[in-house]
């Protein structure tokens, strides 16, 4: 009788854990389907109240970063289109002072009802749009090769924590860094930009930055996705990754897992045509490379895309047409000096019904959520 019980009893626990094995492999398998429906259950009250509340006009100028090449914009440019970011390159820094500069970013969030995200890259090395400049630091930062090369990881971070603080007092809400690309020939373009170590190293350096900056309440940014590896420069022109996904995945990926595992908020993709997973189109107009993003390394942040007006982007879509191409790709901000025009032409998009106002909507909860843990609304 006893031993009919014990028999009973583990029939009774396989049953259950069969069952509950499949409960689990069809949610897992439905909300890789649909993320959406994921993000819904854990929408915030306030969020939800904000974006209910925002025009047409309004929310498609929060998927706009404005790349401001000459200067600092004025409060009513950016106000103008309801902007969801600005981003400010080496000649805002130029000739002013702190305070003349903390003043312009004061008066830019002060005129917007939601304060757009004041962003630089302020990498280290050879790419510093403000310690460039001696007003704002006495030497531009080191390369994070340089440092970690000197001290290691412990270099790299304190180094994160004193840029992090002078952005902050500057009022600078974002840091397009760290770059997460895999480069250890001197030859190829991004090694002077990347740690230049491998995969395994770069994944720690780039959990390390992201775990600083979030301790000192800075956004950062993973880039460039899905990684350079040795390909060209895709400022002038189209550039193609001819590398397996498997190599992808065991080399340029990791660090991209680590950031995001370590809670990095966004992640701006490259214009790389990375041929493994689309062969037709650059990455930041691909919707292969968002789905393998979103769904295979499950980040539910910004995903942002390089700068627009790049030479690799021009060879594939035209100006106004590559906006409407990267929302349909997938892509939450979009980062572009022809703002303008390109946000006029995801307006015609939405209204013609090329874009639904629903996946519009999908991108602004996401930039509306980072804002309100930013205390930038």
């Amino acid at each position: 009788m006893k031993r009919r019980r014990v028999i009973t009893l583990i029939i009774f626990i396989v049953m259950l854990c069969a069952a509950f094995s499949a409960a689990f492999v069809l949610r897992s398998s439905s909300e890789k389907l649909t993320l959406s429906s994921v993000l819904a259950s854990q929408r915030d009250e306030k969020t939800e109240a904000i974006l209910d509340s925002m025009t047409l006009e309004e929310k498609v100028g929060q998927m706009f970063m404005g790349c401001f090449y000459s200067g600092t914009p004025s409060a009513d440019k950016v106000q103008g289109y309801g902007l969801g970011g600005v981003l400010l390159f080496q000649s805002s820094f130029t000739d002013t002072s702190r305070k003349a500069l903390a003043a312009k970013l004061n008066a830019i969030d002060e005129a917007c009802e939601i304060d757009p995200a004041i962003a630089v890259d302020e990498e280290g090395g050879t790419v510093n749009r403000v310690s460039s400049s001696p007003a704002f630091r006495s030497e531009p930062f080191s390369s994070p090769r340089k440092l970690y090369d000197a001290g290691g990881l412990e270099a790299v971070v304190a180094d994160v924590h004193e840029k992090n603080e002078l952005l902050t007092d500057l009022g600078i809400d974002l840091n397009l860094a760290p770059v997460c690309d895999i480069s250890t020939d001197p030859k190829d373009f991004m090694y002077a930009r990347s740690l230049g170590r491998d995969a395994k190293t770069t994944a720690e350096y780039t959990a390390a930055v992201v775990a600083a900056c979030e301790e000192d309440g800075i956004g950062c940014c993973l880039k460039h996705f899905p990684g350079y590896g040795n390909t060209a420069d895709t400022h002038n022109g189209a550039a193609v990754d001819n590398r397996t996904l498997r190599q992808l995945e065991s080399s340029d990926l990791l660090p991209f897992k680590a950031g995001i595992a370590a809670g990095a908020p966004f992640v701006l993709v490259s214009h790389n045509i990375v041929s493994a997973i689309d062969a037709d189109v650059p990455a930041s107009l691909s919707s292969a490379v968002h789905a393998l993003l979103r769904y295979d390394l499950d980040f539910d942040g910004i995903i942002i895309t390089d700068d627009l007006s790049m030479g690799a982007v021009s060879v594939f879509s035209p100006d106004a047409d590559s906006a409407v191409t990267a929302v349909l790709a997938g892509n939450d901000m979009l980062c572009t000096g022809n703002y303008a025009q390109q946000y006029d032409a995801v307006l015609e998009a939405v209204r013609s019904g090329i874009i639904s106002e629903e996946r519009i909507d999908s991108s602004v909860r996401r930039i509306l959520t980072w804002k309100s843990h930013m205390s930038l609304i």
